[in-house]
């Protein structure tokens, strides 16, 4: 089996870049031939080899004969720019949508995301990682959710979690850094004194960093910026509670599965697939509340037995995204579109 995936993917960050990553060195476990094209141009400052072929934006010629040499396309979202070999090559082509293809926080969509999903109808197949967007864009779609990195995180018994809580992810808007952040001041206010380490970089981080010192939080959170998996999930080990508040929709939210694998308990937004990869190890609050959300996280930390009996959880809900299990399930769809 040749399979041709489009992604985002490396040496971008993100969770699609993740997921992508995890899913092609479990394919290439399972001996299948695969091609990772990405639009992300190459950064001679980030090199890396791969078991498998990746080429960053290669020339249209060379990507017509991708497409010729393969037996399925893949589009992790659907990719206009990367439509056009269908029309002159017959493959199966397969969606697998991590997002809802929406503009900004209005859910709006112009005519470039309505006709993705205008295409995606015509696929040979559609995956959805998460039953909410299934729901929202409204096309029969098989689920499949998303795995994470069993091997880099796995909690562990013998340091003692000295640290509160903890945000991983990119320092956007849309992340809810901010939220978090008039939580823990919220938090104070009512004699529950927190500490906060936020693990990840981006625009917003200057913002965020001004809001603490008018907040007066400085002594109470840490900035790490961009570090490597190793230290983070080092780090989430040695946190109680990881803090996932996006305020826009959220596919999936696999930052959530890392931390429920490296032992923490989760309180998260309720925005779109978030609770489903939270399950039951974890809360979810309304998003873009700092109120309710401050409410989650002292409930997490003062509600005798509550993290255990939600950490006794995270054995079955794991399992059911262990990278191997979901490469499977994926390849039982593509051989399903081949005989098609």
């Amino acid at each position: 089996m040749k399979l041709l995936v489009h992604s985002r993917f490396h040496p971008r960050i993100g969770g699609i870049e993740t997921v992508a990553s995890i899913l092609a060195n479990e394919w290439i476990r399972a001996r299948v031939n695969l091609t990772i094209i990405t639009d992300v141009p190459v950064d001679p400052k980030l090199p890396k080899e791969f078991s498998f072929r990746v080429y960053n934006r290669p020339s249209p010629w060379r990507f017509f004969q991708l497409v010729r040499e393969n037996d399925v396309f893949i589009h992790f979202n659907v990719s206009l720019r990367a439509l056009w070999p269908l029309l002159f090559l017959r493959r199966p082509f397969i969606a697998v949508h991590h997002g809802f293809y929406v503009t900004d926080e209005s859910n709006r969509r112009d005519w470039r995301e309505k006709l993705k999903l205008f295409v995606a109808k015509r696929a040979t197949e559609n995956i959805a990682v998460s039953e909410a967007i299934a729901r929202t864009i409204g096309i029969d779609c098989k689920i499949i959710v998303n795995p994470f990195e069993a091997d880099a995180y796995q909690d562990s018994d013998y340091p003692e979690r000295n640290k509160d809580l903890v945000f991983l992810g990119r320092l956007v808007s849309s992340k809810g850094a901010q939220v978090l952040i008039e939580a823990l001041e919220v938090l104070r206010r009512s004699a529950l004194e927190l500490n906060l380490t936020i693990i990840g970089d981006g625009p917003e981080r200057e913002p965020l960093e001004n809001l603490v010192r008018i907040l007066g939080l400085k002594q109470q959170i840490t900035f790490t910026g961009t570090i490597p998996t190793e230290r983070v999930a080092k780090l989430l080990r040695e946190h109680k509670v990881l803090v996932v508040p996006s305020i826009w929709n959220e596919g999936f939210g696999v930052v959530a599965l890392e931390g429920i694998a490296s032992g923490c308990v989760v309180v998260a937004s309720d925005s779109g697939g978030l609770p489903e990869a939270v399950g039951d190890c974890g809360i979810v609050v309304r998003a873009g509340d700092p109120q309710e959300l401050a409410d989650g996280i002292k409930r997490i930390l003062t509600e005798p037995g509550l993290i255990n009996a939600l950490k006794i959880n995270s054995v079955d809900h794991l399992a059911c995204h262990a990278p191997e299990r979901i490469a499977q399930r994926y390849l039982t769809v593509i051989t399903e579109a081949i005989s098609e």
